[in-house]
């Protein structure tokens, strides 16, 4: 039974049922590798004894009559931030390929593998995750799988093109500012970014301390509730993260959404957007019934103040390897970087004073609805070194702006299920947001536009 282009639940379940082998399944997603990575370049890294090794101790395990988790056999890969036991963290640079290769899998990593789930191998990214195109000039660009000349998104591209091109159903990837919803958005997947803490990041090179979340990327809202399920609970190697015991959501999407106040995010939400943009929320809006707006305060504002942390805080963390190894960085981040590290202290203050008021002000409007929908990109994919677009009749660089409408929602760590909606000829996604902690709330949206077939993955036509 070929398990190519199943879902992650349709894998485990033929798995456990024996319609097909673990080994099987890995072996199946190896080959698609092989064949598709070539145009892809998602595949930094790949595992493919250890892949065996484990699927081969899942079919024994199922062969004894022994209970299998609910990812089993579930090939998934992951962005190169991410440490995986035998490889060098790389983290879309050269300079950590010196580093000597990490001794332990990420606690995500080891969450997957304990629901049956196998490694395949570590995804291309921005470098230093201070990306939002899926281009990096240590490893090539990631490429769109719905057209290989166009950009993946990033930072996680490599995580989008893995799983939008079919190499596998499930991909973990990092959100700073929008790195799991823009390669989602463009790739034509689902992704998740959860509540800040939620998920630990022990184990991840950093780029924010204050905004890093880590999240999955899948072919459908149960793929992403069933790695989000398996990866919850309290990790003392990250402070930030939530001591609260876990919350499965994947037996909650089948309750829908009534009942549920859900709102359009209007204002900033309503500019900078092109046509294919505003199309996907409307398609969206009327799938649900909405007929409320509302309106995030100085979101605008919100998305300079998000700016002007990560660059500061990303300066600060990088600081030593830009005095010493400057010319090994990519030139991009390099620029970005040495421009945070002048910032003055008084913006970064006022910056993280107004982040705790926006943070309220956004809470205040969840006393009167669930969930908010926005754009997640301003567009549809942007050709591969595409420098610049028009957004509201100005000309802005595309590496900074792609993320113009995920940015002011990191900020202050709200949960956020990116929905694909598939438009011809490219995808496009769209926000899902909901209150701190209401995962569930995302997912059950996301699953009832995917039952409606508004929301879907579609699948690239030459893969």
């Amino acid at each position: 039974m070929s398990t190519d282009w199943m879902t992650a639940a349709e894998t485990a379940a033929a798995v456990a049922n024996r319609t097909t082998t673990a080994l099987a399944a890995t072996e199946a997603a190896l080959a698609r590798i092989a064949k598709a990575d070539p145009t892809l370049n998602a595949f930094t890294d790949i595992v493919a004894e250890r892949a065996r090794a484990r699927a081969r101790e899942i079919d024994a395990a199922i062969a004894r009559g022994e209970r299998v988790g609910p990812l089993a056999g579930v090939p998934f890969a992951v962005k190169n931030l991410f440490d995986v036991a035998g490889l060098a963290t790389r983290a879309g640079s050269k300079i950590n390929r010196d580093r000597a290769p990490a001794t332990h899998d990420a606690p995500l990593i080891t969450r997957l593998e304990a629901a049956g789930a196998v490694l395949i191998g570590a995804l291309n990214m921005g470098e230093y995750a201070y990306d939002f195109t899926g281009e990096n000039i240590h490893d090539g660009p990631s490429r769109n799988p719905h057209d290989p000349t166009r950009m993946t998104g990033g930072s996680s591209g490599g995580s989008g093109a893995a799983v939008g091109g079919g190499e596998v159903p499930l991909a973990l990837g990092s959100d700073t500012n929008g790195s799991i919803r823009v390669p989602s958005s463009l790739c034509g997947i689902f992704g998740l970014k959860p509540t800040y803490g939620r998920l630990p990041r022990t184990g991840s090179f950093p780029f924010v301390a204050s905004f890093d979340h880590l999240g999955p990327l899948a072919r459908s809202a149960a793929d992403l509730a069933l790695a989000y399920d398996a990866m919850q609970g309290p990790d003392d190697g990250d402070a930030a993260c939530a001591t609260r015991t876990p919350e499965p959501v994947s037996g909650l999407l089948a309750q829908g959404i009534d009942g549920l106040r859900i709102a359009k995010a209007g204002g900033y939400f309503e500019t900078n957007l092109f046509p294919e943009a505003r199309e996907a929320v409307e398609r969206v809006v009327k799938a649900l019934g909405v007929t409320r707006s509302v309106e995030l305060p100085e979101a605008a504002r919100a998305r300079a103040a998000a700016y002007v942390i990560s660059t500061t805080e990303g300066a600060s963390l990088h600081l030593d390897r830009l005095r010493q190894r400057s010319n090994d960085f990519d030139p991009a981040v390099r620029d970005r970087l040495l421009a945070g590290a002048m910032v003055p202290a008084p913006l970064v203050d006022r910056a993280q004073k107004f982040r705790r008021w926006y943070q309220a002000r956004v809470l205040d409007l969840f006393e009167q609805v669930d969930v908010i929908v926005a754009p997640a990109t301003p567009c549809v994919a942007p050709k591969l070194g595409q420098v610049s677009f028009t957004l509201g009749g100005v000309e802005l660089p595309v590496r900074a702006n792609i993320g113009i409408h995920t940015q002011p929602i990191s900020f202050i760590g709200l949960p956020v299920v990116a929905v694909p909606i598939p438009l011809e000829p490219l995808p496009i996604g769209v926000q899902i947001i909901a209150a701190p902690w209401r995962e569930d709330i995302a997912l059950r949206v996301a699953a009832a536009l995917e039952r409606a077939g508004v929301a879907r993955a579609p699948r690239p036509k030459d893969f």
